[in-house]
């Protein structure tokens, strides 16, 4: 192992895979990136579990006297991007619903709508990945839940949720930022934005199946 180790096209790979780690690492765990990955997080549209709570971790690590200001950006973003999905919800109405949400899901979320309402929705932002929460969101806007209620508690689980990841951040700061600097993680970023990628893709293409459903089933 050791000798493979020192083999230049080892220490070509691993400087490769690190420096293109670091440029991903440097898009999303700033106060953009942020921002920008924790909307993208709450759409249907893109999937890339852990992303946003990894990032958080990072950047506030990284950022002690500023951790605050990162759980409020990435609260911020995940508000805004699950209002994009819950008006989408909205859009597509009770009706068409089925055409996103797969049958046994949507029958659990419809329990929990008429079970806990617009606040046991939103609360389930706090179960970590990989957890499914964006289908919930749309599931919000299409059955009509109270859309303040709704919004209010979900601010207020996205506070806890990124603020505790802050907290854990500050606390643990050189550890997190000894860990992401390994070989390791690297990889393991390299693997998981190829991933994500994939699922992003597939994801992107079962919407766009489904909104061209939607002419078909209204003509039959």
């Amino acid at each position: 192992m050791s000798e493979f180790a020192s083999h230049p096209v080892y220490g070509l790979t691993t400087d490769v895979v690190r420096s293109l780690s670091t440029w991903l690492i440097g898009l999303v765990a700033s106060p953009i990136g942020i921002v920008v990955l924790a909307a993208l997080d709450s759409t249907i549209f893109f999937s890339a579990p852990g992303g946003i709570d990894t990032a958080v971790l990072l950047l506030a690590a990284r950022r002690h006297s500023l951790a605050w200001v990162v759980a409020l950006l990435a609260t911020a973003g995940s508000v805004g991007g699950a209002a994009l999905t819950f008006w989408m919800g909205v859009k597509i109405g009770a009706h068409g619903l089925d055409r996103y949400v797969p049958p046994k899901r949507l029958k659990r979320i419809r329990r929990r709508v008429a079970g806990a309402g617009a606040i046991g929705l939103a609360a389930l932002d706090l179960i970590p990945p990989p957890f499914p929460f964006t289908p919930f969101i749309l599931a919000a806007g299409a059955l009509e839940v109270d859309a303040a209620t709704f919004f209010g508690t979900l601010a207020a689980c996205c506070i806890v949720r990124f603020g505790g990841e802050a907290l854990l951040a500050v606390i643990y700061g050189h550890q997190i930022l000894l860990w992401f600097d390994s070989d390791a993680f690297h990889v393991i970023v390299i693997g998981c934005s190829v991933i994500a990628v994939a699922l992003t893709l597939v994801s992107i293409a079962k919407v766009f199946k489904s909104s061209r459903r939607a002419p078909q089933t209204a003509a039959t």
